[in-house]
């Protein structure tokens, strides 16, 4: 069983109106436990509207999402949040550090809300903090750390809540090219470790990192390179080539 499906997923802003627009058009996508899959896609091709119903964040109009085997489409806000907390760790570009709380307190966030005992929430927050090379700063808050380092805190954050799924959204695109790939480097050690990372972006040469590519236009898929030898178009359902 594939940990993540999107089955005829259709994400409707508007509709039924003459301004409808249909932000995800009848997508259809399966994720395997430990894969590294990038979603790529300009500015309004339907991306961040993907991650935000494969994170959990949003559902979908029409069609079924199942992660883990779980049932999305139906589930309320509390339920889609119980399930964020078990399931799934966020990287974002702006690092969604609060800023009134220490560095380990940031990272052990995830954990209080997944009822994590105290003692044991700041011992996975130090190790995590151990692992990105940033326990000095430990007692810092956000605000005295430089970019870099603030996203290699949200990144131990998401490593010590210890989620099958990390969703990493654009995480690089506020940094420079050599902390971006030390970033870059600390996701794929995760998806070594058997997390299942899914990388948003718009960029061609940040996805090239990931094992797989799919690329997203005007709602639809239209590009997915776990198919070799297949062709994909907007409006033609995929057919092998033939040899």
């Amino acid at each position: 069983m594939s940990l993540i499906r999107l089955d005829n997923v259709y994400k409707i802003y508007g509709e039924g109106r003459e301004n409808q627009v249909n932000a995800l058009d009848g997508v259809t996508l399966e994720i395997n436990q430990g894969e590294f899959v990038a979603i790529i896609g300009t500015s309004g091709s339907g991306k961040s509207t993907m991650m935000n119903i494969l994170g959990c964040l949003d559902v979908p109009t029409r069609g079924e999402y199942y992660l883990d085997g779980i049932p999305i489409s139906q589930r309320g806000r509390r339920e889609l949040e119980l399930i964020r907390s078990r399931k799934i760790a966020f990287i974002f570009q702006g690092y969604n550090l609060i800023p009134s709380l220490s560095v380990w307190q940031n990272v052990a966030l995830p954990m209080l809300y997944q009822k994590v005992p105290l003692a044991q929430r700041k011992a996975r927050a130090m190790e995590a903090l151990e692992r990105v090379e940033i326990a000095a700063k430990a007692d810092y808050r956000p605000g005295q750390l430089s970019g870099g380092q603030q996203q290699r805190v949200a990144i131990a954050r998401a490593i010590a809540a210890q989620s099958p799924v990390l969703m990493a959204d654009e995480p690089t695109g506020a940094l420079d090219s050599k902390t971006g790939a030390q970033v870059l480097a600390l996701m794929r050690e995760m998806n070594r470790t058997g997390t299942t990372v899914i990388l948003i972006t718009h960029d061609n040469g940040i996805a090239a990192q990931a094992d797989r590519t799919v690329r997203v236009k005007d709602g639809k898929i239209v590009h997915d390179s776990l198919w070799d030898g297949v062709l994909v178009d907007l409006d033609v359902p995929a057919r092998r080539v033939a040899p």
